[in-house]
């Protein structure tokens, strides 16, 4: 599971450096033990993001059982997806 305070410093090391590849893969370096993932918003079939901000949206992922689930419950999270938010107007 991911503790609160690490949770925080992945939040605000992607609000520092915006998200992108080498972003993802530098968390993957620093928190080795927590699963990354960097996606498109419109993959992501989930009612509610931890996180929104204009360019991308969090979401928790939960890996006790056999196949991971989203979650809204940080206190099951074991993964992090970075979906990434295209501006309509960018997107036509």
């Amino acid at each position: 599971m991911i503790n609160r305070q690490s949770l925080q410093a992945i939040l605000d090391h992607v609000e520092l450096k915006g998200l992108s590849e080498q972003t993802i893969g530098e968390l993957r370096q620093q928190f080795s033990g927590c699963h990354f993932t960097y996606c498109m918003d419109d993959d992501v079939l989930f009612s509610k993001a931890y996180r929104e901000t204009e360019n991308y949206n969090v979401y928790l992922v939960d890996s006790r059982a056999h196949c991971s689930t989203l979650t809204d419950d940080a206190e099951l999270a074991s993964g992090i997806v970075f979906a990434e938010v295209i501006a309509e107007e960018e997107a036509a």
